[in-house]
C-alpha cells in the first residue's frame, strides 16, 4: 500500500469521526450514556474506548511511550463536547502522521508499549489495525444511534471523486477547511 492510501484513510477517519460526533452532539439528555446492546454498553463507553485506543496507538506511531496509561481512566469523558474535542485532536495528529509518511517509514518498525513488553511491528500493519479498529467501533455507535432520536450519519464514504460524493461532503469539507483538490491529491 502506498503512503497516499494511508493519508486517505486518515482523511476518511477524520471525516467519519466529525460526522459521528456531530450526530452524537444532537442526542437528547440521557441518550449518550444510556445502556445499549453492543460490545461496550453505551455510546459514551464506545466513543471513549475509540478515543483512548487512538491515544495509545497514535502515541506509539509518533515514537511515544504512553502505553496502557492511555486508558487510565477507561472513560475520560462524561460529555460528548469534550470527548469530540479530544477525538478531533488525536484525529489531527494521526492525519499529520500519515501526511508525513514516507515509503521507508511506512514499512519501518513502530514500538508499541504494552503492559509488560514492547511490541515491535511494521508501521503499515499498525496503521491498518488502527483504522480497522476505528471502523469497527464507529459501526457499533452507528447502530446504537438507530435506537435514539438522532438519525445515524453517512459513515462509509471513502473519499471518492465525482459529483455525488463531493456534494455529499460539502458541509464537512467546509468545517474542516479542506478542498477537494487536497483530498484527491
Amino acid at each position: 500500500m502506498s503512503v497516499r492510501h494511508f493519508r486517505k484513510l486518515a482523511q476518511a477517519n477524520r471525516l467519519a469521526n466529525l460526522r459521528l460526533m456531530n450526530a452524537c452532539k444532537q442526542l437528547q439528555p440521557g441518550e449518550f450514556e444510556a445502556k445499549r446492546t453492543s460490545f461496550f454498553p453505551s455510546i459514551k463507553a464506545t466513543l471513549n474506548h475509540n478515543l483512548t485506543i487512538d491515544w495509545f496507538y497514535v502515541d506509539a506511531l509518533e515514537g511515544g511511550t504512553l502505553g496502557p496509561k492511555a486508558w487510565d481512566p477507561e472513560e475520560p469523558f462524561d460529555a460528548i463536547g469534550p470527548l469530540a474535542d479530544a477525538q478531533t485532536a488525536v484525529d489531527k495528529r494521526l492525519l499529520a502522521f500519515c501526511c508525513n509518511l514516507t515509503p521507508d517509514r511506512l514499512v519501518g518498525l513502530s514500538r508499541v508499549h504494552r503492559a509488560k513488553r514492547i511490541q515491535v511491528t511494521r508501521t503499515d500493519d499498525l496503521l491498518a489495525h488502527l483504522f480497522l479498529h476505528q471502523v469497527h467501533h464507529r459501526g457499533q455507535v452507528h447502530a446504537m444511534l438507530a435506537g435514539t432520536s438522532v438519525k445515524p450519519p453517512q459513515l462509509d464514504e471513502f473519499i471518492l471523486d465525482g459529483p455525488a460524493d463531493t456534494n455529499a461532503r460539502v458541509p464537512e469539507m467546509t468545517a474542516l477547511g479542506w478542498t477537494e483538490a487536497e483530498l484527491m491529491g
